[in-house]
């Protein structure tokens, strides 16, 4: 019998137009412009021939005499930043954990809770004897080395451990809690092998190797890439921190991560972690932060920062159309504190601080950098946007102290209110909410409201509206009646909660 195959009508529909192409060249009608199906392809596709290396040995082969282990003597042991909460001590994972397995053993032996001899644990855990553990690593021949503020945090005696168990004393040069550094010095007539701090910014996807004393059990070695930078977690007011995937876990603080060079790329200071393990987030203070913050503390053993005063916040959309802001940028000032630099040359809520001796403002964070940057008493330009055109001041630096707050509680509302049903607030008077001073009270708020989304919250005193002072409720009004007819798509609202003023821009409902 003979074999038969059928033809598919793709197939067919191919051959086809094969044969309508063939039969137009034979014809003499198929020109160089005719598109056959090869020739669709305009350019070729993205390839990179860099390779990977095949091991990081000899970068830590380099630089490996130069990273330490730096134990503390203290009555709390630090621990590493730890963003997203969980469990720092994985007791709860070790108890789950089938009998039997190795890790129990390990977990009973270095630390663990009620299990095996409680008298050897106690003797074998550091923790009980006030002992705390971390990295750093010397970037002099002399003994100057880095580590981290929240590792030496209330520390009295300081032991720097090198990679052959060698143990040095080492004594406090100073420290910067705004930046988590300090800077250690070991007492020594030997000379070490010290790193560099690298030139340039590392590029997102570049190698990076961490070194440091993970759960105090000395060098350990990991490998990752930068996966971001100009992180801001919100550990203090210069975060710039480099994100990379290299694990790094508790003990890490304060220790190297490299380039492939063997520079000093940032120092390992935090983690997200849910757990309080290694997740593969891990971020690191950059070089550029670092080796500044240093050299002051080498220097002086402080850090000096210059000081302008003013509660700021980031212009978003909606509060740059209510100033009429071509475009959302710079910080607006909340509020200028009392008998601060910012307040004696007149600067004043509601002014949005646009640049800095002619640098560019981009927002809060870029703010509070160039500022601090300056020595006290410097004079500098400030230019801000205020009532619609841009002016400058001058302004002479203070010297920036540490302050703390005193959170103010939330009044009550009282009886008599007033509804504003399109912003979704009910307020009321100061006075009739048992207050003194200026103000608004917001006695009730709808959830599902615009101002709601603001965050604005029961007890917020509203201060201004559109630039104007409320001490009632019918200013508020008027404030909104003057804003709708000047067209304003968005009006700014000057807040109060717990002691502390931000702007809120509300949306205009306009006809």
């Amino acid at each position: 019998m003979q074999n038969s195959r059928s033809v598919s009508p793709l197939r067919s529909r191919r051959a086809k137009l094969l044969a309508g192409v063939v039969a137009l060249g034979a014809a003499g009608l198929l020109t160089a412009q005719t598109i056959v199906p090869s020739q669709l392809a305009l350019a070729d596709a993205v390839r990179v021939d860099t390779a990977a290396p095949l091991d990081f040995s000899h970068v830590v082969t380099a630089v490996s005499p130069a990273v330490v282990s730096v134990q503390v003597k203290q009555a709390a042991e630090p621990r590493m930043m730890n963003f997203g909460g969980g469990n720092d001590n994985f007791e709860d994972f070790f108890k789950g954990l089938p009998d039997g397995h190795p890790f129990q053993r390990f977990f009973r032996e270095f630390g663990g809770k009620g299990g095996g001899d409680q008298q050897q644990n106690q003797r074998r855990a550091p923790r009980q004897y006030g002992i705390s553990q971390g990295s750093g690593f010397f970037i002099s021949d002399d003994g100057y080395l880095v580590t981290n503020h929240h590792v030496i945090e209330n520390g009295t005696e300081f032991t720097v451990i090198d990679r052959d168990g060698k143990e040095y004393d080492a004594k406090l040069i100073g420290a910067d809690k705004r930046t988590d550094l300090a800077l250690l010095k070991v007492e020594s007539d030997e000379t070490f092998t010290y790193v560099d701090f690298a030139k340039e910014a590392p590029q997102v996807g570049e190698w990076t190797v961490a070194i440091g004393n993970p759960f105090g059990l000395g060098g350990s070695v990991t490998a990752g890439i930068v996966s971001a930078r100009g992180r801001d977690i919100g550990a203090g007011p210069y975060d710039d921190f480099i994100q990379i995937d290299a694990p790094v876990n508790r003990g890490n603080s304060g220790g190297p991560a490299f380039n492939m060079h063997g520079e000093v790329i940032g120092v390992n200071a935090a983690i997200f972690s849910p757990s309080g393990g290694n997740v593969g987030i891990a971020f690191a203070i950059p070089a550029s932060t670092a080796q500044d913050v240093i050299m002051e503390l080498k220097d002086d053993g402080t850090v000096v920062r210059g000081w302008l005063g003013v509660q700021i916040q980031n212009v978003t959309d909606d509060i740059a159309e209510s100033l009429g802001l071509e475009e959302a940028r710079g910080a607006i000032v909340a509020e200028a504190q009392e008998n601060s630099p910012a307040q004696k040359a007149g600067l004043r809520s509601g002014d949005t601080i646009l640049a800095v001796d002619g640098t560019e403002v981009k927002g809060p964070r870029e703010l509070s950098k160039i500022i601090a940057a300056y020595e006290p008493d410097s004079q500098v330009d400030i230019t801000v946007w205020r009532d619609g055109q841009k002016e400058d001041v001058t302004v002479t630096l203070g010297r920036l102290q540490d302050q703390e707050q005193v959170a103010a509680a939330q009044p009550e509302a009282g009886e008599s209110k007033t509804s504003l049903d399109d912003l979704g607030l009910v307020l009321t008077t100061k006075a009739e909410a048992g207050l003194e001073g200026d103000g608004v009270v917001i006695a009730e708020i709808d959830p599902d409201s615009p101002a709601a989304e603001k965050r604005l919250n029961t007890g917020d005193v509203i201060l201004e509206v559109a630039g104007m002072k409320v001490n009632s409720p019918s200013d508020v009004l008027k404030a909104l009646d003057k804003a709708e007819k000047d067209g304003r798509k968005a009006v700014l609202f000057r807040v109060e909660s717990n002691n502390t003023t931000r702007f809120v821009a509300l949306p205009m409902n306009l006809a």
